[in-house]
């Protein structure tokens, strides 16, 4: 009885250590399975791209945010390649414009890796996922487009104090134009805006400016000054036209008013002299001295003859000598 119990607790004793060790082996498998799967797991983050090597050669190229799956390292390997947009700047670049004048012109450039895989790995072969290496590559040629597309323009296209008259839209998309399928073809870059972030002027260039600027203000100033003398000429013509005719219709109504005058003092002479004719002679002689003799008038004549003859005999002997 004894030995029988001993057998027993041994046989238990087994099963427990076989089972403890399945156990143990099951955990094993899970957490190797658990790291073959991590293994295998790429993340890509929005605004990247996940490239998938295999012994270092690119297989293909995971452009959608998630996860995505590869052969566990060092089979295969992940490399991430930015897709966000970056910006860089030439700094201030001595150029040329078309009427031989010198500006400094500094420009930035927008641009980023677009999320198609070709252009991703066009990336990855031409600057070996380095950024910063083809945003200096990308500089350089920024740099001979702009000292090429300047000449392009006048000094006076580019700075003016008339806005209207300013082409820098035009000279931007020139640069953009001349720049963006080439970085595109080349390093799989896409330009996404160029534009003029600085510009100024060297001190020869600034004298000649401020010269041609006085030249045109005083053009100006002369050509408003030639138009008040031309509009003051023709106000003065005005103002001489519209006197003469005022004078002229004062000239016209005093005549006018002058014969009204003398048709009435005809008539009322008239009707003195009907109604006593040697009153009428006397106030006409009277009249007529008036107007002969004025203060510092001198005259010797007889004084029986008219009109002084009125004075010698009165109104009476005038009518009847008369």
């Amino acid at each position: 009885m004894f030995t029988h119990h001993h057998d027993d607790d041994h046989d238990d004793h087994d099963d427990d250590h076989e089972h403890g060790a399945q156990l143990r082996i099951a955990v094993a498998a899970l957490i190797l399975l658990a790291a073959v799967a991590a293994a295998c797991i790429v993340m890509v983050p929005a605004g990247e791209a996940g490239v998938i090597t295999r012994f270092g050669n690119p297989t293909r190229v995971v452009t959608e945010p998630g996860l995505a799956w590869k052969l566990p390292a060092p089979f295969e390997s992940t490399i991430p390649i930015d897709l966000r947009l970056r910006t860089t700047s030439t700094g201030l670049q001595d150029v040329g414009t078309r009427d031989g004048l010198r500006v400094l012109v500094q420009a930035y450039v927008a641009w980023r890796v677009p999320d198609e895989p070709p252009r991703v790995r066009q990336f990855l072969r031409s600057v070996r996922n380095q950024p910063d290496e083809a945003a200096r590559q990308l500089r350089s040629y920024v740099n001979a487009a702009l000292r090429t597309v300047s000449s392009n323009f006048n000094l006076t296209d580019l700075v003016n104090i008339d806005s209207q008259k300013v082409q820098l839209d035009s000279l931007e998309q020139q640069l953009r134009e001349q720049i963006a399928p080439r970085m595109l073809e080349v390093y799989g870059i896409d330009i996404r805006q160029v534009g003029i972030e600085r510009m100024t002027l060297p001190d020869e260039t600034l004298a000649a400016t401020v010269a041609r600027m006085r030249a045109d203000r005083e053009t100006v100033a002369a050509e408003r000054t030639a138009e008040g003398l031309r509009q003051a000429a023709a106000i003065r013509a005005d103002a001489d036209r519209d006197a003469r005719k005022v004078v002229a219709q004062a000239r016209e109504q005093a005549a006018h008013t002058e014969a009204d005058a003398q048709q009435a003092a005809a008539r009322i002479y008239s009707k003195a002299y009907q109604a006593d004719p040697g009153l009428y002679t006397t106030l006409r002689s009277l009249d007529t001295i008036n107007q002969v003799i004025g203060r510092n008038t001198s005259l010797i004549l007889r004084t029986d003859a008219a009109p002084f003859r009125v004075l010698v005999d009165g109104p009476a002997g005038a009518a009847g000598r008369k």
